[in-house]
């Protein structure tokens, strides 16, 4: 993982931020705004993981995009536009426009939730959570911190099989059936037993306690509130840009485009400045810290 400016935020600021651009994400179907927050997705994943986010955007995102892209005109014959006919089946642009926009959309939101995984750390969670949802914010944090966990685990519990031959690619299919369920099984006691460990802990220092005190690393200064207010009035742009239609696109059963005119180039510029707040964020530190060595 990389250094991320953004990440030194507030808790508060990081979880607003990615709740806004999930959900506008999700809900705004115009291609250019999809297309502005696809990209700011990706710039910000690769800024975040390096090419384990190239990884991700190849073997879940664009097979994702393109399942979307091409199973929707197959399936959804709207449209008055035919392009051709497969199997006595009309393909309108209609539908391939819709395919092409959702499926940018569901990858959009894949990548934004990458983000998340680097984001919203489990402290953070539990800062925000803890007190509200003391329960449900400790299964949270300990749920997505799970699969990563039960990866490394899996991977030294198949090493020290494999040392001692029963690796499952040891043997016939039998033996290798036999030294799966074998992994499977130490995995399950040792995952049940850290549960256990884990529950007993939490238990002896109170937590979920009403008077219990925490140590909190997080404090709200100015620079927090001042991106914070930014935020909020970028995403109050973006929905009163949605109330008026600036961002308007439906498909069915013809193509209605909201007009491209300086209003809306305005509202769509916005967007990306929301969008795209944490890699200028990054960009304008890196550029600070070059200013101050190329003066030392």
């Amino acid at each position: 993982m990389r250094k991320d400016v953004f990440a030194g935020y507030h808790p508060a600021v990081n979880f607003f931020f990615l709740c806004a651009v999930i959900f506008l994400g999700l809900m705004i179907q115009h291609p250019v705004w999809v297309a502005v927050s696809f990209a700011a997705a990706l710039s910000y994943a690769i800024l975040l993981g390096g090419r384990k986010a190239i990884r991700f955007l190849i073997t879940f995102a664009a097979p994702i995009i393109l399942l979307t892209a091409l199973l929707n005109p197959l399936f959804v014959h709207q449209g008055v536009t035919i392009l051709f006919y497969f199997r006595d089946n009309p393909i309108t642009l209609e539908a391939v426009l819709y395919g092409i926009t959702r499926g940018f959309m569901f990858g959009t939101g894949l990548l934004w939730f990458y983000c998340y995984q680097y984001l919203m750390t489990g402290d953070k969670f539990m800062y925000l959570f803890g007190k509200v949802i003391p329960s449900g914010a400790l299964i949270f944090s300990m749920v997505l911190s799970f699969i990563p966990r039960f990866h490394a685990r899996m991977k030294v519990i198949s090493d020290a099989q494999k040392c001692v031959g029963r690796d499952v690619t040891d043997g016939g299919l039998v033996d290798k059936i036999r030294h799966g369920i074998k992994v499977l099984s130490i995995m399950t006691t040792w995952s049940l037993e850290n549960a256990i460990d884990t529950s007993d802990s939490m238990r002896s220092r109170g937590y979920g306690l009403k008077n219990r005190s925490t140590f909190v690393p997080y404090r709200l200064d100015s620079r927090d509130g001042a991106v914070g207010l930014g935020l909020l009035a970028l995403v109050v742009l973006a929905v009163t840009a949605t109330g008026l239609g600036m961002n308007l696109f439906r498909c069915y059963p013809a193509i209605v485009m909201a007009p491209a005119d300086s209003l809306s180039g305005l509202f769509i510029l916005a967007y990306g400045l929301l969008c795209f707040t944490p890699v200028f964020l990054n960009v304008a530190e890196a550029m600070k810290w070059k200013h101050i060595q190329s003066e030392i």
